[in-house]
């Protein structure tokens, strides 16, 4: 087990938007706390918006039995987090690219594009209902 998954803090919610809004304020608290960049803790909020949207309307169907599992750790250097659904998954290779023209009106896509630029890494379980990503902040 990494040092990231044994020094995490851990929430659990239900696919409830109103419930990951909370977790948002939560972790702007924190990032504050640890006087983070304002412009990092923006990245860090719009990602984390993106992410957990996608677990609780893609990843679990708006289902409020299902639960959205939030590791995280934070300090001065490095915000992390994994967010886990319990739905079956998705090869985010397979979305399409916003930036092309074909898709440039279709709204997929363009969260997982945000959540790329604004964080320092973003990666994907094999089954592809768990995402980890990674700021490290940019100090002035």
């Amino acid at each position: 087990m990494s040092d990231f998954e044994n020094s995490a803090l851990v929430i659990t919610i239900p696919s409830d938007t109103a419930e990951a809004r909370r977790v948002q304020d939560v972790l702007e608290q924190g990032l504050q706390n640890v006087k983070a960049p304002d412009k990092d803790v923006f990245c860090i909020r719009l990602a984390l918006e993106e992410a957990l949207v996608n677990a609780i309307k893609h990843g679990n169907q708006m289902e409020l039995t299902k639960k959205v599992f939030i590791k995280y750790t934070l300090d001065v250097d490095v915000f992390e987090i994994k967010i886990t659904d319990e739905g079956s998954g998705f090869d985010p290779n397979d979305v399409p690219d916003p930036t092309d023209i074909e898709n440039l009106e279709r709204p997929c896509g363009r969260g997982l594009m945000l959540m790329r630029h604004y964080m320092t890494e973003v990666n994907y379980n094999t089954l592809g209902n768990s995402v980890h990503m990674k700021k490290v902040f940019k100090k002035a």
